[in-house]
């Protein structure tokens, strides 16, 4: 029976090509656009492919984005950092590629967490904005040698009585002069003949409000930008002003918009599936009004799991059902008879009957190998590992299967690629087995991944983006 058991956590398959998916990659001929110009990524001139993530923690950590930008920069080359908010406006932000710092004398606002309170600055794509009344305020970037830039952009509010930004890049400084007759969003944009690898940028006279910056190398390749609040949902994005979005848009020029949001409206007290399919519909209309034809691919949902009671019930779909653990089990007596030979086809027959009691059928195909292997045989005395429900079980949110549900529904209906997160994880409640099985993929909270499993992601999504290309007509790779 404990081989059975084992065989319910998912398998990590390798990506299938079918007429609508690729992998867990679905609706993919909608991105065509952005696959005809990595195709091309590689000549080493011109404006790198840009891809911009916009999401929430999973996004903002920078763990799953930075390891797929590294993949994407090491196979079409470096196109530089992207977009950033700005300075340090959280504690523990640490963005991978550069270094960054900031003085005392900014307030930070936000469109979710405790800069989200009114009043609040003008707030852009970033989803932070940073206002300073201080003569001299800084803040500073280094970038790594990979990440040199020749194209610096700066995007900051215009207003009556605002003061200057004084930039500085390889030993020249340019102002940007704030003050205006009305207020509007404006983004200024320096470029150089060499990589340059620092900026600084300080305040002079009044007050200023910047609402991002980034910094791209124009020599081919691809800029992957991640933008993310954490515990945001979508809902928040809509905090952001209009105005500054589409200037923002306008300036960072992105190729393919991805949006990563879901885990937290699966984790919410209640989540009312229409409600949400509203917000997901509006922001996706918003998005593509303000940013025009640009590709947009969907991340649907991830497992992840809780044990708060609360949750069970806090969508209007079934109860999920547990899910399976492993757990200590008596050491074997000395000598112990000798297992019995299974039977492959009968081993998979029994774990789709303890599944179906459990609410967690899966497909087990008749005479593969496990998905997990078998505890190993151990000598007497020795301790074991079994598969169990325990007393305080983990579970998925309801919340979140109801999200899934409608992100797949609308992305299909609005014409946007989805990737199924959830399934190129291998299914609901594999986060088990990414916490508790070695390699160990995830932290102990069942929602965030360390650095392997971010790696195992990327690779999965960008695995599955190559196979969706293939199978469009002979993009080429």
């Amino acid at each position: 029976m404990l081989g059975m058991l084992a065989l319910a956590a998912a398998a990590t398959a390798a990506p299938v090509v079918t007429a609508d998916c690729a992998g867990a990659l679905c609706d993919y001929a909608v991105l065509r656009p952005w696959f005809d110009k990595l195709a091309s990524a590689r000549d080493g001139s011109g404006k790198p492919v840009h891809i911009l993530q916009i999401g929430d923690s999973h996004t903002a950590g920078d763990a799953i984005t930075g390891a797929w930008r590294d993949m994407l920069q090491a196979r079409y080359g470096s196109g530089g950092r992207g977009v950033m908010p700005p300075g340090k406006p959280f504690q523990g932000y640490n963005p991978r590629g550069v270094s960054v710092d900031m003085s005392p004398g900014w307030a930070v606002s936000s469109i979710f967490g405790p800069g989200s309170k009114e009043p609040r600055g003008k707030i852009g794509l970033a989803g932070f904005s940073l206002t300073s009344t201080a003569d001299g305020a800084r803040i500073g970037m280094t970038t790594s040698a990979t990440q040199a830039f020749t194209r610096f952009v700066l995007c900051a509010m215009a207003e009556p009585g605002a003061g200057t930004l004084a930039i500085t890049i390889g030993g020249a400084t340019e102002r940007m002069e704030l003050g205006a007759l009305i207020s509007r969003p404006e983004c200024k944009t320096l470029t150089f003949d060499r990589p340059q690898l620092a900026v600084s940028v300080v305040v002079e006279g009044g007050p200023v409000t910047i609402t991002s910056w980034a910094s791209f190398r124009d020599m081919g390749g691809v800029a992957l930008s991640n933008v993310g609040v954490v515990g945001s949902q979508l809902v928040h994005f809509g905090r952001n002003d209009d105005s500054v979005v589409a200037e923002e848009l306008r300036s960072y020029d992105p190729d393919l918009i991805v949006l990563a949001f879901g885990t937290n409206e699966g984790f919410a007290p209640r989540i009312s599936p229409q409600e949400y399919e509203i917000t997901l519909r509006s922001q996706i209309g918003r998005i593509r009004r303000l940013a025009g034809r640009v590709p947009i691919l969907l991340l649907g949902a991830p497992d992840a799991l809780t044990r708060r009671v609360e949750l069970l019930n806090n969508a209007p779909t079934a109860t999920p059902a547990p899910c399976i653990e492993p757990v200590s089990l008596p050491p074997l007596a000395a000598d112990p008879a000798p297992p019995a030979q299974a039977d492959p086809a009968s081993d998979a027959a029994g774990i789709e009957d303890v599944l179906d009691a459990l609410g967690q059928r899966a497909t087990v195909s008749r005479g593969t190998a496990p998905l997990l292997p078998a505890p190993a045989q151990t000598q007497p005395g020795a301790p074991r590992i079994g598969w169990a429900i325990t007393a305080r079980p983990l579970f998925p949110p309801a919340g979140l299967k109801a999200v899934r549900e409608v992100q797949r529904r609308v992305a299909h209906q609005l014409r946007l690629g989805f990737w199924d997160w959830e399934a190129r994880m291998g299914g609901r409640c594999t986060a088990v087995t990414w916490v508790k099985m070695p390699p160990v993929r995830m932290r102990g909270d069942y929602v965030h991944y360390n650095s392997a499993g971010a790696q195992e992601i990327a690779a999965r999504l960008q695995a599955d983006v190559e196979a969706a290309a293939g199978a469009g007509g002979g993009w080429r790779w």
